[in-house]
């Protein structure tokens, strides 16, 4: 038997590096990322979307006194006898009123918001009440307490009503506008510098379908990054396609270190001759490049130019779509000083089955059925942009496990992902 030994003459392999973990590579991102300054003070009308920057305390309760929760009568439970009994109608409270000390043997005819008028202990809705020439008959026996918003029953006085670091919401600006918050301290934007790589790319518009050459695709990642940047409150200014060039990258990255908080680039982080992403962001400050042990989505860069930060997003669209959403999207919820960053998943079971394991973490393009389960798009390839469309989250199946119709799996509903 004759063995074949390499030559001596040919160059050895450089060894690869073991594949990182998602949850390593989340933790060490997440740990360069510290929260920008200096915050800024805005309109509670312009804050949605915004983090909070410092605790939001209340000087009041809410409500400020306790109130009527539904159009009807104020009354005193004890003057209840039976059904026949008569109240008499001494007083009209509407909202923005007051009442005064309801008499024995009364009612007061009250409106939702108004508050209680001293000495009433219950307020019957309208719809259980027969009026009466000038009184009110109850249909059933009064509770105490029934239809009373107490004081303080919302917010008390001196609570916290938001925490810092919270991503304010619709809801949340209406909570601060009713403690009397007219403004509100926020973590700064984000200023994102985003360009992609590649002479193979086209923008639509420029060359009609039918004049495509050979080998040329539309940016697709450029629109629906810049989307997802928007959607987070950053800044963004789009450098548009950097030509295959270490020159022309080597320029747009530095003019883009000079006025930004984060570089985002798609494309170019691969180890091929036409990928000058490293060789530019080494020669200008440092890189790390990463192998994420997940699917889609290997390649991955993280670096630094100056103050700013780089992160360098695979060219297929799915992959560059998904290292967004796991990565990129809590690395800017970071920088702003986000309490929640990592994305969240549900318990949802499988109507599908995936019998062959992969050795990476995959997250699978899936959609809500009919029957309250998932159901699987067909082709699960990092360039098919559709399954993200059709989807309505990704499955997120741990690494070497296969999965039966009917198993209970990890999703993360693009809901959560994309506001």
């Amino acid at each position: 038997m004759r063995s074949v030994l390499p030559s001596a003459s040919a160059p050895a392999r450089p060894e690869r590096a073991p594949l990182k973990p998602l949850d390593l590579a989340l933790a060490e991102l997440l740990a360069l990322a510290a929260p920008l300054t200096p915050v800024e003070s805005i309109s509670t009308f312009d804050a949605d979307g915004r983090v909070l920057a410092h605790d939001l305390r209340s000087g009041l309760d809410v409500p400020a006194h306790d109130n009527s929760a539904m159009d009807g009568y104020a009354v005193r439970c004890a003057d209840w006898l039976d059904a026949a009994t008569l109240l008499q109608v001494n007083q009209r409270i509407p909202a923005g009123s007051s009442g005064h000390l309801l008499a024995p043997a009364s009612a007061a005819r009250i409106f939702t918001g108004a508050p209680i008028p001293p000495g009433a202990d219950a307020v019957v809705m309208q719809e259980d009440c027969d009026a009466v020439e000038g009184c009110v008959r109850l249909r059933a026996q009064p509770r105490p307490g029934q239809w009373i918003r107490q004081r303080g029953e919302d917010v008390a006085a001196g609570a916290v009503v938001l925490q810092r670091g919270t991503r304010l919401s619709p809801a949340s600006l209406g909570l601060a506008a009713s403690i009397g918050f007219d403004k509100l301290q926020v973590a700064p934007r984000v200023r994102v510098a985003l360009f992609s790589t590649g002479d193979e790319l086209v923008m639509p518009g420029d060359v009609a379908p039918a004049d495509m050459k050979p080998g040329a695709i539309y940016n697709s990642n450029r629109f629906f990054l810049k989307a997802l940047l928007q959607r987070l409150g950053c800044i963004v200014t789009d450098l548009g396609i950097v030509p295959d060039r270490l020159d022309a990258t080597i320029a747009a990255l530095k003019g883009a270190s000079e006025q930004h908080d984060l570089i985002l680039t798609s494309g170019g982080v691969s180890v091929g001759e036409e990928d000058h992403i490293k060789p530019a962001v080494q020669a200008l400050g440092q890189l790390n490049l990463w192998h994420l042990a997940m699917k889609p989505g290997k390649p991955f860069a993280y670096g630094k130019i100056g103050a700013a930060h780089f992160l360098g997003l695979p060219g297929n669209p799915v992959s560059s779509f998904v290292t967004f959403l796991l990565l990129v999207r809590p690395f800017i919820l970071k920088l702003q000083g986000a309490r929640r960053v990592a994305p969240e998943s549900i318990a949802l079971p499988a109507h599908f089955d995936c019998a062959k394991p992969d050795k990476r973490r995959e997250f699978l393009r899936a959609r809500f059925d009919a029957s309250g389960g998932l159901e699987l798009f067909d082709n699960q390839s990092s360039g098919v942009l559709t399954s993200a469309v059709w989807g309505d989250g990704l499955v997120d199946h741990p690494a070497g496990q296969t999965i039966a119709h009917g198993d209970t799996v990890r999703f993360i509903p693009f809901s959560a992902l994309l506001s």
